[in-house]
């Protein structure tokens, strides 16, 4: 018999691999262009052109045994430098190799803070909608993740005064994904501000750090001139986690890092442990190859103008077929309202060919994520399904 943690966790299963792997069924039934799979958020762009470079580069010219060895198991002391170093360049910090921990991408170093932060019954508050591994990531250490319901009314933007309801004084942290996924938001600085205001009173209420980890694998990724505010800058005992998943297209290369600023409370300590928490959860160290290639790539960034495409074209075609939107800020995600329930509507589209995550999986009912890190050409191809999906709902009429 498995773990009774891990029943629970394959009874849930995910929404979003189950619709991928939906589709993978659907393309081989129907032919892959016939179906609209906008279920998972694997971008399509490619890389840059010196992501490919640089991986021939230096995989014909580094030292085998440099290149294929253990190191610390922080990553390479000089690509950790230039990270803190362009970071310093691109948001006024001072940080240095001592603040930075190369991780597997942002959910490894999520789970290596989160192993380092939490003890059993330890609560972390996220603002609905959220990721939905999130709530896995804080049960791996028998944290408690508590869910503050969705500010429907304000444009989604996290609502400072639902944040002073929710903290209690078992609350560890808070877990911020800015760009928002799903539904593509940017929390604005002003609402950031609102927020450690809050943090801030109920440390000294409750006499222990509250931490504000930020997730933040789309960063880059954001349109028409908006800021994703650097948050450490905003509130001192924040923690952030990276990945170069979306920024450079790698998603499958599981290469990101953390931060841990120096004037956190306890910021050595934290460190340390993440460091080891990184050995002990079995990462060991980042991948030595992809330390390497980031570390020549920190001023490459993937193709935003053709996300930005995609994203005005499907938001006036969903628009136009009558669906309602938020009009998406950053990273590569609508998220629309649906007419009804949100999972009747997700089966009702397949029936279209149309694959989309339930907002009930991101606990937020009432609401789809639509991923249009798709082809354009897709996006078009697509938008006749939505409209007959549209039709059945009574939201527009089509002509025969």
């Amino acid at each position: 018999m498995i773990s009774a943690k891990m029943v629970k966790m394959t009874e849930g299963g995910s929404a979003i691999r189950a619709m991928f792997e939906e589709g993978a069924r659907m393309a081989a039934q129907f032919g892959r262009e016939n179906v609209y799979d906008f279920s998972l958020g694997n971008p399509n762009i490619p890389a840059p052109e010196r992501v490919r470079e640089s991986i021939l580069r230096i995989a014909a010219e580094t030292d085998p045994m440099e290149l294929h060895g253990y190191m610390s198991n922080a990553g390479y002391p000089e690509v950790r430098a230039k990270v803190a170093a362009s970071l310093n360049r691109r948001f006024g910090t001072d940080f240095d190799e001592n603040n930075i921990l190369m991780t597997v991408g942002a959910a490894g170093g999520l789970n290596v803070l989160l192993k380092t932060l939490l003890d059993p019954g330890d609560e972390v508050l996220v603002f609905a909608p959220y990721f939905l591994e999130y709530g896995n990531y804080v049960a791996n250490f028998d944290g408690v993740l508590k869910a503050i319901p969705a500010n429907i009314a304000g444009s989604f933007q996290p609502d400072p005064e639902a944040l002073r309801a929710a903290v209690t004084p078992k609350t560890k942290a808070l877990l911020l994904n800015n760009p928002n996924n799903p539904t593509g938001v940017i929390y604005t600085k002003a609402s950031i501000r609102a927020l450690a205001a809050v943090l801030e009173e109920k440390q000294a209420e409750y006499g222990h750090p509250i931490y504000l980890i930020s997730d933040e694998p789309y960063r880059e990724l954001a349109y028409d001139g908006k800021e994703v505010p650097w948050l450490t800058k905003l509130y001192r005992n924040t923690l952030v986690g990276y990945s170069w998943s979306k920024s450079l297209s790698l998603p499958g290369e599981r290469i990101g890092y953390v931060v841990v600023p120096s004037q956190c409370d306890d910021a050595k300590l934290i460190f340390d442990a993440a460091v080891i928490a990184n050995r002990i959860l079995g990462f060991v160290n980042a991948p030595s190859l992809q330390q390497k290639l980031v570390a020549e790539c920190l001023d490459e960034r993937t193709d935003v103008a053709a996300y930005d495409r995609n994203r005005k074209a499907l938001y006036e075609g969903l628009t136009d077929a009558g669906f309602t939107c938020v009009y998406p800020d950053g990273a590569f995600y609508m998220w629309m309202k649906t007419p009804g329930d949100d999972r009747e509507f997700s089966d009702r589209a397949k029936k279209h060919n149309i694959l989309v995550v339930p907002g009930t999986s991101f606990a937020c009912p009432g609401y789809v994520r639509i991923a249009y890190c798709v082809s354009h050409d897709m996006i078009l191809r697509s938008l006749p399904a939505f409209r007959a999906l549209a039709a059945e709902y009574g939201l527009i009429l089509i002509s025969n």
